[in-house]
């Protein structure tokens, strides 16, 4: 019973200090209209990119970009892996390539696009070796 509750308590706890990457890009946007946030929207291979992995540890999975992505983004990662075990539900397949087509034409990845509610791209960028809080500063620098 004991263990029980102890891994409940640790499962709550690492749901509140969860991102909240959107798993549906129209619902991001509506959120992100509706609170006047821009949109931080990822292309990754999270599977089989390098840089995607490096830029997940470095800067997503940060407690510092956590923190201040909650109150200052909404995020969307658009994701594309290739290990059948990690395939995503056909719905988001289709979504993701969607995005692609309009946003990614190049297939760069990772892709880091700050977009506004109305889904304009305001700058990109990609992995670069920097600390969470400069990567939220450059972030930061397409939104003035």
């Amino acid at each position: 019973m004991k263990s029980l509750l102890t891994l409940l308590c640790l499962g709550f706890s690492s749901l509140l200090l969860a991102q909240d990457w959107h798993e549906d890009f129209t619902q991001a946007v509506y959120l992100a209209k509706k609170e006047q946030k821009p949109i931080v929207l990822v292309f990754a291979g999270s599977d089989w990119c390098a840089p995607c992995k490096k830029l997940e540890r470095q800067i997503w999975a940060t407690e510092e970009f956590k923190a201040y992505a909650k109150d200052h983004y909404v995020l969307y990662k658009a994701d594309f892996p290739r290990k059948k075990k990690n395939q995503l539900p056909q719905h988001r397949i289709d979504q993701n390539k969607g995005l692609a087509e309009k946003y990614n034409v190049r297939g760069y990845f990772p892709l880091v696009l700050v977009l506004d509610p109305a889904t304009s791209v305001l700058g990109t960028m990609g992995y670069e070796n920097l600390s969470a809080k400069a990567y939220i500063n450059r972030l930061n620098s397409f939104l003035r």
